[in-house]
């Protein structure tokens, strides 16, 4: 049964969407998200059962593997979370289902860690490697970045369609504020991926479509109605 969601923004009417978007998902997803000890397990949990997915919380390799999408969420440090990620054996989770085209969402901190490296208080740690980029402390005056923001989307985004003038949650001090596969122009074999903007102070990428792999700065189980859409885009794009 639906229930209303505490961190919901003010007014923003969540409980209609939810029960109008859960009719949108073209059949039920099975989603693994992934316990490495360090995320909004729970928070994510419940935002993905209420737009229709079929959702387990698991560090289980083989569970998360076989699923139909996979969500690694990430709160707190870069290092830490790189560590708990590799006690699961995370890396290599992530890898082996790229190489099988199987989706992968990352949320927050489980975005900075697809990247090469991050960069924080002095430690300067390991990313999956999934995307060159390093993540680094914003330049902004005020910090963290704490609130609702809007994002610049790219024309023809899956993930964001219908929310270009929509706003997201935010919580962060660190982001990816140069992304070379991002820069209009760059071309090569490969299709370059789809990124959105945001900017606190600072200009740093919001969210990133590439193939099997997407991810968001921002937590879209805290973003209300926003977030409830952008989640059943993602669920809609599940083979």
């Amino acid at each position: 049964m639906w229930r209303p969601v505490a961190d919901a923004a003010p007014g923003s009417g969540i409980g209609g969407a939810v029960h109008a978007l859960l009719g949108t998902v073209a059949g039920v997803k099975k989603v693994a998200v992934l316990d490495y000890g360090s995320g909004n397990l729970r928070s994510a949990e419940r935002a993905l059962s209420r737009v229709g997915a079929d959702v387990i919380v698991t560090s289980d390799f083989d569970t998360a593997f076989e699923a139909d999408g996979l969500v690694v969420p990430g709160v707190g440090a870069f290092a830490a979370c790189m560590d708990g990620l590799r006690a699961v054996d995370g890396p290599k989770l992530i890898g082996r289902r790229l190489a099988g085209s199987r989706p992968v969402l990352g949320i927050c901190v489980g975005m900075q860690i697809l990247f090469d490296r991050g960069v924080e208080h002095g430690q300067d740690a390991e990313g999956c490697g999934e995307w060159p980029g390093v993540v680094e402390q914003l330049q902004a005056p005020v910090l963290p970045h704490m609130g609702w923001n809007t994002v610049e989307v790219p024309e023809g985004s899956v993930l964001f369609d219908g929310l270009a003038d929509e706003r997201f949650y935010f919580v962060h001090s660190y982001g990816v504020r140069d992304f070379p596969l991002g820069r209009e122009g760059v071309t090569g074999r490969l299709k370059p991926p789809m990124v959105t903007w945001a900017e606190h102070g600072d200009r740093f990428v919001a969210g990133v479509e590439n193939g099997a792999l997407a991810a968001t700065q921002f937590h879209p189980e805290k973003s209300g109605d926003a977030g409830a859409q952008l989640l059943t885009n993602w669920l809609n794009t599940l083979s």
